[in-house]
């Protein structure tokens, strides 16, 4: 079973639009609420992060994993990146590249101190949800004749989001004793959390791939998606100008 996105647009229908308005705004309202703090770190959790002293493994770890499932963007993104990837090995594949740039970012820019204005950033991250969405749109080759790479796309985006979470910890206070142990370890958990979230996401698409709502419903659900990618690059835009310039 393997629908190309210019086939789901033939067999869409009149329905489309009404579809279309309706997953997009909900998704609007979604992310306005909730999205946009995507990256933030809980009090709670930057009250440990600055008080604690010494290697702590497996407290970096679930924060790790805390951040990954409960990251909206990263989870936008992954969802758009196996939309329409059929095989493990494919899926294998792409994830790991996101996995390579984010890991790498991450800890660079954390133990390097290399800083970046956070709102633009976050502002790219949320591009990278509309860009995917638009790319499983076929909208590259429709509007511009050419598609790019889209294995480079995963990486080079994968870099961002390691660098959106960079940003963040760069404000808190990090104990120096422990440092790279704990921040390998909250690597990890970050990688431990993608895992989970992901095997949940592709539960819910092999489910839905194989109901007949799936070929009436693929492009609405990528445009809503790019809606909701857009507003996070307003969201993150707005806090620039008004905040971080």
């Amino acid at each position: 079973m393997n629908f190309s996105p210019p086939t789901l647009l033939a067999r869409c229908g009149g329905g489309m639009a009404r579809s279309l308005a309706t997953a997009a705004a909900t998704l609007a309202c979604f992310a306005i609420a909730g999205i946009a703090r995507a990256h933030g770190v809980a009090e709670s959790d930057q009250a440990f992060i600055e008080g604690a002293k010494g290697i702590n493994i497996f407290p970096y770890m679930y924060l790790g994993a805390k951040h990954m499932v409960t990251g909206y963007d990263h989870l936008l993104f992954l969802a758009g990146v196996v939309f329409f990837l059929y095989r493990m090995k494919d899926v294998g594949i792409y994830v790991t590249l996101f996995a390579i740039g984010h890991s790498t970012t991450l800890l660079v820019g954390t133990i390097f101190d290399i800083r970046a204005n956070p709102y633009i950033v976050d502002a790219i991250i949320g591009l990278s949800v509309a860009y995917k969405a638009f790319d499983n749109l076929d909208g590259f080759t429709t509007v511009f004749g050419w598609r790019p790479n889209p294995k480079a796309a995963v990486l080079v985006f994968g870099l961002f989001h390691g660098f959106g979470l960079a940003t963040k910890l760069q404000d808190l206070t990090l104990s120096q004793d422990g440092l790279i142990p704990n921040l390998l370890a909250f690597n990890i958990g970050v990688e431990m959390g993608q895992f989970m979230a992901l095997g949940i996401i592709l539960i819910a698409m092999n489910l839905w791939r194989f109901s007949p709502s799936f070929q009436r419903s693929a492009i609405a659900a990528n445009a809503a998606l790019m809606c909701a990618g857009f507003i996070l690059v307003g969201y993150q835009l707005t806090g620039y100008f008004t905040q971080g310039a």
